[in-house]
């Protein structure tokens, strides 16, 4: 079986605004997300593209087609709170909590024997997911492919509510600076951007995305512009496509900030944005940041996968 797993409402959040060509929600084998909630809740509202459990005549959750779970890449289950996935108390304590507490990690049980990949319970539920991402909450039963296809993503979350990574377009759409509370933006891109930032919160480091470019000379500059400004609130990160230069900052950020190795930043930000790739000019400035940082190499940037 492929398991069940605890997701974080940043880890939905990240694939929820996953982009490549196109949003990655318009695949048909991306995701299922599923609400465990009850009929009232979830005509009220639930999250963006979820899909209501649908239940037996005596009330038995069902299970969506089987084929369609065997392909997808993410199956997530909520309900409004759980945030357990520990069967383990006594059938007294069972008695004393909220009747859909396990419905989601129930669910997911069910599901686990279909699909390649471990499902995904939302960890808090739809009350945790909500209150941190009210912008991602619809009443909307249907989507077309064509909505799907123009969806506008969100810049993927690095740091829960605090530091974030995207595009030159996303950075001058005012709805998102305002549903993300964006204080400061780092920009770095050659163009510059029209940005409301405030004085002194926004800056712009212009590099070209090229192997000769140098974005090391720039990286102490960077960091601690972000050290400064997260103290103040949410900072967004972003180049043309926020795929090579957005990311590089981000990865040499973690590094300096938190201690990563090249090789521990380069595995958290491909988590948060899955296609993201530092050109090879640009890796190579990273193990020089990871050499100046720790005195020593740690991080085999010759291997493959960099």
């Amino acid at each position: 079986m492929a398991g069940v797993l605890l997701c974080e409402p940043t880890e939905l959040y990240n694939i929820l605004n996953q982009h490549r060509r196109f949003p990655r929600l318009s695949e048909p084998n991306y995701l299922i997300l599923l609400d465990a909630r009850t009929l009232r809740e979830y005509n009220e509202s639930h999250i963006i593209t979820a899909r209501r459990i649908e239940q037996g005549p005596t009330g038995e959750y069902l299970v969506p087609d089987s084929e369609e779970l065997a392909c997808v890449r993410y199956c997530v289950v909520y309900d409004c709170s759980t945030s357990s996935l520990d069967f383990s108390d006594s059938e007294e304590e069972e008695k004393e909590k909220d009747a859909e507490e396990r419905t989601a990690a129930q669910h997911a049980r069910s599901l686990q024997q279909f699909t390649r990949h471990p499902v995904l319970v939302l960890k808090g539920g739809y009350r945790r997911f909500s209150a941190s991402y009210h912008f991602l909450r619809t009443q909307k039963l249907l989507w077309m492919p064509q909505e799907l296809d123009n969806f506008q993503p969100y810049p993927v979350e690095i740091l829960p509510g605090r530091l974030y990574m995207g595009n030159f377009r996303q950075a001058c759409n005012q709805q998102i600076q305002k549903d993300l509370k964006i204080k400061a933006q780092v920009n770095i891109s050659e163009q510059p951007a029209m940005l409301s930032a405030e004085e002194g919160k926004y800056l712009h480091v212009s590099v070209p995305d090229s192997l000769e470019a140098d974005l090391f000379s720039s990286f102490p500059t960077i960091c601690h512009f972000i050290d400064a400004q997260l103290d103040l609130g949410a900072v967004l990160v972003f180049s043309s496509l926020g795929i090579s230069r957005s990311s590089t900052i981000i990865m040499a950020y973690l590094m300096h900030s938190f201690q990563f190795s090249l090789k521990k930043a380069w595995d958290y930000v491909l988590k948060c944005k899955t296609n993201v790739r530092p050109q090879r000019g640009f890796v190579k400035q990273l193990s020089d940041w990871e050499a100046q940082i720790y005195g020593t190499t740690i991080t085999d940037v010759s291997e493959p996968n960099y």
